[in-house]
């Protein structure tokens, strides 16, 4: 093989890996999505949500997890999943609201 298709071979290489790392740059730059479903129902409204995730240490997690009005805090370890406590979900911004006012 000769130099000048081997040149060719790794120009063109490089053009389509400098396009592709270009094309990753901007779907992180600008959070580009794929559009949803084109023609389907749309989606439910979900019913479970995070609400917080706190590191206790590197390897274990306290999460706090909403689902259908009530709240869920568990404890996430290799060890397993615990619930420390399951409880009616408060609106926080409210009772704010109520402590400012009285």
């Amino acid at each position: 093989m000769t130099l000048l298709p081997l040149l060719r071979m790794f120009g063109a290489l490089a053009l389509v890996l400098g396009g592709l790392a270009g094309a990753l740059w901007a779907v992180r730059r600008f959070d580009l999505r794929l559009p949803g479903r084109i023609g389907l129902a749309p989606r439910p409204e979900r019913r479970l949500t995070l609400v917080e995730r706190l590191a206790v240490d590197p390897r274990r997690s306290l999460v706090l997890v909403r689902r259908d009005g009530r709240e869920h805090l568990l404890l996430i370890a290799p060890e397993g999943h615990v619930v420390v406590e399951a409880f009616d979900a408060v609106d926080f911004g409210a009772l704010v609201t109520e402590a400012a006012d009285a």
